[in-house]
């Protein structure tokens, strides 16, 4: 879900503004942080209040519930939460499948939505662990705690706060996951850093997340392709270079999904707001948009 709306460098780099070319760490970058996240809000809260959201996965049986399976959930993962449960997930990977999440650990979700990765992660840690939630929009805490209370878990605690400015003690953590959140921040840098402080000397990040390059201007200030994880990201090359500037370590891409032309040109069309040939633009401009698996370790002391 981004870096930016960050800006581009002056003159001598408009060949790059013209391609599409984001850059972290700009002062201009603070001035729409606010009114992006609250864009998010926005959307994420009405999504989450639909009855049958339409861009998530659910556990019913449905056409969700079958792309939660293509994403990386596994079928007993999916089938072992109590019948009345409603949990949808808007991300774009599993980031504890095939973890190494032990008894007795603490997890740290940034942006846990409905609680999906939650209850998993809860199951992993049992009951002498701890999983937290941070979450910054209301309805979605609402509804992971709803769907807490009905899975009867007693090691789960969900927080209202901001991923850039995490409501959690420094080196407290034995995991941080995230699934599709991390993009849609207008900070990525703070929250980098953030994973750095509360992680415990050791510890491990682990997140699914939506990566991209070669995205062109009009496409970047889109609102409604911003939140669908689409405007916002950042390159893999830079990702990777935000978390090791931060101070993590072992910074590794597990697992790398390349959307297709015809898919990302279904993603943009998705946006009543565009009217361009988007067949020839993604060829011509050579956007390319990834979902990937990344991974980093915090130094032990």
């Amino acid at each position: 879900m981004i870096t930016q709306l960050c800006y581009y460098k002056k003159d001598k780099n408009q060949k790059n503004k013209e391609k599409g070319e984001y850059f972290m760490n700009t002062k201009e970058q603070k001035v729409d942080a606010k009114k992006i996240r609250e864009e998010v809000k926005e959307t994420y809260a009405k999504a989450i209040s639909r009855k049958n959201p339409s861009c998530c996965c659910s556990l019913e049986e449905t056409c969700c519930s079958t792309k939660a399976k293509d994403i990386g959930y596994r079928e007993e993962e999916l089938n072992n939460f109590p019948a009345d449960s409603n949990i949808t997930t808007f991300g774009c990977g599993n980031p504890l499948a095939y973890s190494e999440v032990r008894e007795g650990d603490v997890v740290l979700d940034l942006g846990p939505g409905a609680g999906l990765d939650l209850l998993i992660a809860a199951r992993k840690v049992g009951p002498s662990g701890q999983v937290i939630g941070v979450d910054m929009t209301e309805e979605m805490i609402t509804k992971a705690k709803e769907n807490i209370k009905v899975a009867g878990v007693k090691n789960v605690e969900v927080r209202k706060g901001l991923i850039e400015n995490l409501p959690v003690e420094s080196s407290s953590v034995d995991w941080v996951i995230s699934n599709c959140v991390i993009n849609l921040s207008p900070e990525k840098e703070k929250v980098f850093s953030e994973i750095a402080r509360v992680l415990k000397p050791g510890g491990r990040m682990i997140v699914s997340d939506m990566v991209g390059e070669n995205i062109p201007e009009w496409l970047r200030e889109n609102k409604s392709l911003y939140s669908a994880c689409i405007s916002g990201v950042v390159s893999e090359k830079e990702y990777l270079s935000g978390l090791r500037k931060a101070g993590l370590e072992k910074v590794k891409v597990s697992e790398r999904i390349v959307y297709q032309s015809d898919e990302l040109e279904s993603f943009i069309k998705s946006s009543p707001e565009i009217s361009k040939d988007i067949k020839r633009i993604v060829k011509e401009q050579d956007i390319k948009v990834a979902s990937v698996k990344i991974s980093a370790y915090k130094p032990a002391l």
